[in-house]
């Protein structure tokens, strides 16, 4: 039996050989979606250009040169032009992809998890317990993310992690809404009660049963949400509040720009063309996944 016929098995040996299958179908599902492996694609792109930063950018990004500034595309050796300050723009976009996975990846640590544990346990105790901890969701889904965010690191101060705080403390509820659902949905269902007759307490049922099957959901919603998130810290660097000069972050880029957005249109462009690629990526990619993540799916 070849490795293949392995994974495709419709009666696997043990839990983890289910759990391999599981993965592979999923990942087979995923990579007939052409737009999702672009958005991949993409994606992965951007993780390397990060990595490998120091070898593919042509000049340190803080280098400047007056007397080479607002040069246009195509410049001996400014492939994308160069800023006010004569900083080259490739070199910067490169570095400033590293600023972008850092708040993306900051924040879907915190926002999920935040949301998860809020979700569940309103779902599962329910009560006033739930109605507490979903009146307090609703008041801050009631405000717009940005505004709120702006609000907080207001508050805060201006920087990228006092933005990602800021950024995490607005996104969270739609993920609790998500765990809440999914939890009220799972906390009646007959394996749960054999679960709790054999003696299982609360914080064990909804790590160890409820939080398994959550995740899934959590996970398409992350990947959908992540173009939010990038424009929202974009739109904190933009007005001042996010990353701080001469920080090489998009939004704050953008901003620098729009004085020459006239006549050195690719000042602001040119940023503003990369948060536009990897928000589309993400929202490929999101697409794709909820395909295979789909519950509903019986193929998957």
């Amino acid at each position: 039996m070849t490795l293949r016929q392995w994974l495709l098995t419709d009666t696997p040996t043990s839990r983890r050989h289910a759990k391999m299958a599981s993965f592979y179908k999923g990942w087979l599902t995923l990579r007939g979606n052409t737009m999702a492996m672009f958005g991949l694609g993409i994606l992965v792109a951007l993780g390397l250009i990060a990595l490998f930063a120091p070898l593919l950018a042509p000049y340190d990004w803080t280098t400047q040169n007056l007397g080479n500034r607002l040069q246009p595309l195509g410049t001996e050796g400014h492939l994308l032009g160069t800023d006010s300050l004569g900083r080259d723009i490739l070199s910067r976009l490169i570095y400033g992809s590293r600023i972008t996975l850092y708040i993306v990846a900051l924040v879907a640590l915190i926002a999920p998890v935040a949301g998860l544990l809020v979700g569940t346990v309103a779902g599962y105790v329910g009560g006033w317990v739930d109605l507490v901890l979903m009146r307090i969701t609703d008041i801050f889904l009631a405000f717009p993310r940005l505004v709120l965010a702006l609000a907080f690191v207001a508050a805060l101060g201006a920087g990228i992690e006092n933005a990602v705080l800021a950024i995490s403390l607005t996104a969270w509820p739609p993920y609790a809404r998500i765990a809440r659902a999914e939890t009220l949905t799972i906390r009646s269902s007959d394996y749960i009660s054999a679960i709790r007759l054999q003696g299982a307490g609360p914080i064990r049922i909804i790590t160890k049963h409820i939080w398994p099957l959550c995740i899934s959901s959590l996970i398409v919603r992350v990947t959908l949400d992540m173009a939010g998130i990038i424009l929202a810290a974009a739109g904190l660097g933009f007005l001042g509040l996010g990353a701080q000069p001469p920080s090489p972050e998009w939004g704050a880029m953008i901003s620098e720009g729009r004085r020459f957005i006239l006549d050195y249109w690719w000042v602001a462009t040119m940023p503003g063309l990369a948060i536009f690629t990897v928000s589309l990526a993400f929202n490929l990619l999101g697409d794709g996944l909820r395909d295979v993540l789909d519950p509903k799916d019986s193929e998957t």
